[in-house]
């Protein structure tokens, strides 16, 4: 990593596309060569959209999501990187390899536009809460942040869960950087065990009980 890579991190991320509109609880999810949904041998699908390489919260993101992707072979889980190939490849090998998790790279953001995923704000990665869970989360699990190749600090993130006919049963986009999808209740949730789980109208999604705001 050189201080120019460090520093690129810090410019906000531009978009080839339009960012459209976020899914939301019971949409069909959106559909693309490269995130093609409904998945075709009929699994549900858990995709989460990661920040940066390097970031500690998709580290520990990806950490969760691969937990979850070794319990549940009926699932599809998929995890969509916005730093380049070689920063991803990198960063997914440190980490110990992609497990039973679908690593693809997007360093245009075409996926992350289609899914509603645009800029995020000052706030959203610089408040007091999320620089306090970078500190915490490396106290608590020694996950910390690491070199920053490519990638940009303010593209915000969000997770989402389709039931096997590609309809939206779960997530949001992060509400803040230090937020951490709950895996195990997106598999509850595109299953049909707790139908409309992460719904808008209630304020619900991918939260964790550890890290997050407010936490």
């Amino acid at each position: 990593m050189t201080l120019q890579q460090e520093a690129r991190s810090w410019v906000a991320p531009t978009y080839k596309t339009d960012v459209e509109s976020l899914p939301q609880i019971d949409d069909q999810a959106p559909s693309s060569d490269a995130l093609e949904l409904p998945n075709a041998d009929g699994r549900p699908t858990i995709v989460t959209f990661l920040r940066h390489c390097g970031c500690p919260f998709a580290e520990k993101t990806f950490l969760r999501m691969r937990g979850s992707a070794s319990k549940h072979p009926n699932v599809r889980f998929i995890a969509v990187s916005h730093s380049d190939h070689a920063s991803t490849e990198k960063w997914v090998e440190a980490l110990g390899g992609p497990g039973d998790v679908q690593v693809i790279v997007d360093p245009d953001r075409d996926l992350f536009a289609r899914w509603g995923l645009g800029v995020s704000s000052f706030w959203h990665v610089l408040s007091p809460w999320a620089l306090w869970s970078v500190y915490r989360l490396y106290r608590d699990e020694g996950i910390a942040n690491r070199p920053t190749e490519s990638g940009s600090r303010w593209q915000t993130a969000g997770s989402f869960g389709m039931d096997a006919k590609g309809k939206v049963r779960w997530g949001r986009e992060a509400m803040l950087a230090d937020e951490i999808p709950d895996f195990e209740e997106a598999v509850r949730a595109v299953e049909g065990e707790q139908e409309g789980e992460g719904s808008k109208t209630e304020g619900r999604g991918p939260r964790d009980s550890g890290v997050g705001f407010g936490q």
